[in-house]
């Protein structure tokens, strides 16, 4: 009698066959581009809209702001490399205006409009809800103003027969040109007037999402109202300070109409900041090429400004 020969199947089963193909890398790409094109397609319009009225304007100034490119009494503009930057950096009243918009940018912007609306803000999270209502609606009145007129409030304010100086010479104080002597103060005191409402709106919204109990704690621990503000509120709406100080300094940066307004720059410079010095070389003294570089200048201003801020909002509170 013969053996029976072994079964040979499960030993067969447990023998690891050849591992499954991957498919092609290029077959891959095109599953993942054909699941994208849906959620791109829609985004073309947008997408082509930034490239034609922004990404094409601002290439344009930037080969510009190369050129010695004219208004009048010039045929043809040619390259002359960064000479515009050098005269730029050469010229006494550009220099004073970087100075001056700096100067405006941190009274009216970091100082003013920022620690106004934070103290408005905390205030108002205090005060009767009428008194709320009339104070917000005064606040935001100013900031609704269009620019001009905003500007020709403030200078019958300030100027010489204007309603600062009725009110100085009735309390028989002296009084002043005020748009003469002061006139980068005068301005910035217009910039507060008109923007401190976007602060004092970021900063009620973000007093508002506090709660309540920790303010609470921190009183009955002996915390006073000096001491609350600066160890539990500020850090707890540090990310809405950051915000909107970048924001403040972007829009002032570029405040150009408050300033034509009020002071045209003048007297002799003294009120004069980059928007306003960009103007006057470019479309009063024809020159569009350096205007056009001191306006990349003034972009260089705000991207680092910006980039600072950034970088701040990145820290965790």
């Amino acid at each position: 009698m013969t053996a029976a020969a072994p079964h040979a199947g499960p030993d067969l089963a447990k023998t690891p066959g050849p591992p499954a193909a991957s498919p092609p890398p290029s077959s891959s790409g095109r599953r993942t581009l054909r699941r994208s094109l849906p959620r791109v397609l829609p985004l073309t319009p947008a997408l082509a809209l930034l490239l034609v009225f922004l990404a094409g304007p601002i290439a344009y100034c930037v080969l510009i702001a190369f050129t010695d490119l004219q208004l009048t009494g010039q045929a043809q503009e040619s390259f002359v490399g960064v000479d515009n930057f050098r005269r730029a950096f050469r010229d006494d009243a550009f220099l004073n205006a970087v100075w001056l918009t700096l100067v405006f940018t941190v009274l009216s912007a970091l100082v003013g409009q920022n620690t106004l609306g934070l103290a408005l803000a905390a205030l108002m999270q205090r005060a009767s809800k009428p008194v709320r209502t009339l104070a917000g609606g005064v606040v935001v009145t100013a900031w609704v103003l269009p620019e001009v007129v905003a500007g020709f409030l403030l200078y019958a304010f300030f100027r010489r027969e204007g309603t600062l100086n009725a009110v100085l010479e009735f309390l028989h104080l002296p009084s002043q040109n005020w748009l003469f002597t002061l006139p980068t103060l005068a301005v910035s005191f217009a910039n507060v007037w008109r923007g401190t409402a976007f602060s004092m709106l970021v900063y009620s919204a973000a007093l508002n999402e506090i709660p309540k109990e920790i303010t609470e704690a921190a009183e009955v621990d002996g915390a006073s109202g000096w001491h609350r503000m600066w160890h539990v509120t500020l850090p707890m709406i540090r990310r809405s300070i950051g915000t909107t100080l970048m924001l403040n300094t972007l829009q002032t940066l570029s405040v150009f109409g408050l300033i034509w307004v009020m002071t045209r720059g003048g007297p002799g410079g003294k009120s004069q900041t980059l928007p306003l010095f960009m103007y006057e070389q470019a479309f009063q003294n024809s020159l569009i090429g350096y205007g056009t570089a001191v306006a990349l200048l003034l972009l260089l201003v705000g991207s680092l400004f910006s980039l600072l801020y950034l970088r701040l909002l990145r820290t965790e509170v």
